[in-house]
């Protein structure tokens, strides 16, 4: 797949670092549910912790979702070659897994999969057991824009986990979704 052309971003200029500051600043401030995307397949295994996941339509044939995925990341050519993967969305008590899979405790677990438990999904991705819900795609496209692609599935599966509130990344934290009154 063709990489978008991107402006590389001129890290001595800086009108561009100051810009580029403002953006990570005002993004930290976003909240966003955290999600790990994990892949199996001839490719190999993989996983990351992503909290860059969106719907795409619900109104193709199946469903579409994306995540933006690092280019550095040991995911992105095991996910790209297996063409699958799954987004599971964590709940309120999985910031272990979140940490897990994001690299924060390496010295804990030699495999970050033996943090939590897996249950096999419908088209053989791993799906962590008492996620919030996850999501089952195919990849149907990637593009790279600057660090990091951007992958679109086509959602084959959906498995609606237990209740819970979701387990959410903002202000450079975790936190959880609460009704308001």
């Amino acid at each position: 797949m063709k990489a978008a052309t991107m402006s590389e971003p001129s890290h001595t200029d800086p009108v561009a670092a100051s810009l580029r500051q403002r953006f990570l600043e005002g993004m930290s401030l976003v909240a966003a549910t955290v999600n790990v995307i994990t892949t199996d397949g001839k490719a190999g295994r993989a996983g990351t912790t992503a909290p860059a996941m969106s719907s795409v339509s619900a109104d193709t044939p199946n469903p579409t979702l994306l995540v933006c995925i690092n280019e550095s990341s040991s995911l992105t050519p095991v996910l790209l070659g297996n063409g699958t993967f799954c987004v599971n969305v964590l709940k309120d008590d999985q910031s272990l897994v979140a940490d897990v899979f994001a690299g924060m405790q390496r010295d804990t677990f030699a495999d970050k999969f033996d943090c939590t438990q897996w249950q096999s999904g419908k088209f053989g991705q791993p799906v962590i057991a008492g996620s919030l819900v996850a999501f089952e795609c195919k990849l149907v496209s990637h593009n790279q824009v600057g660090t990091h692609h951007v992958c679109i599935g086509e959602v084959i599966d959906t498995v609606l986990g237990d209740t819970g509130n979701s387990l959410i990344y903002a202000s450079r934290e975790y936190r959880t979704t609460v009704k308001p009154d």
